[in-house]
């Protein structure tokens, strides 16, 4: 009986050693809580240039040099890159079409050329569609103190 105990014990243990979690936390650690989809920002924005904001959305593309942004789908084939404060954590580059949850600031800018060629180099575009890049880009951009990836 004792074997048996000890047995079922150890089984269990080995379980909760090798489970693993839902999320995965990087920069601040912040709560899904009060977050809005992606899709709603656009329309809160209205015509501030800065406010700050919790966004639910899907990861579009990762820059597949090091993770150090992403694009965030925000309905009607838009996208909002989302950046880091002070470049200070980064994201896994496996996240495509996973969920993420951001917390910082959402803003419209506007993205020099030179940025936007960077970008696209990140992004493994060819020469090609980096020399097509020749106007600057006013979108919606995000600067994240804190990012939960939903596996």
């Amino acid at each position: 009986m004792k074997n048996l105990l000890l047995t079922t014990l150890l089984v269990a243990a080995s379980f909760g050693a090798f489970a693993q979690t839902d999320v995965s936390y990087h920069g601040k650690k912040i709560t899904p809580t009060g977050a809005i989809p992606a899709t709603e920002l656009t329309a809160k924005m209205a015509d501030k240039t800065e406010m700050p904001a919790k966004v639910e959305g899907t990861v579009e593309s990762v820059c597949k040099v090091k993770g150090c942004w992403m694009k965030v789908k925000t309905g009607d084939g838009q996208t909002m890159r989302v950046t880091f404060k002070d470049y200070g954590f980064f994201v896994p580059k496996d996240i495509v079409g996973k969920t993420v949850v951001v917390e910082g600031t959402a803003e419209t800018t506007t993205t020099p050329v030179a940025d936007l060629r960077h970008f696209a180099e990140d992004a493994g575009k060819s020469k090609e569609e980096i020399a097509k890049i020749t106007k600057p880009e006013k979108a919606l951009t995000f600067v994240a103190d804190g990012v939960i990836v939903k596996q």
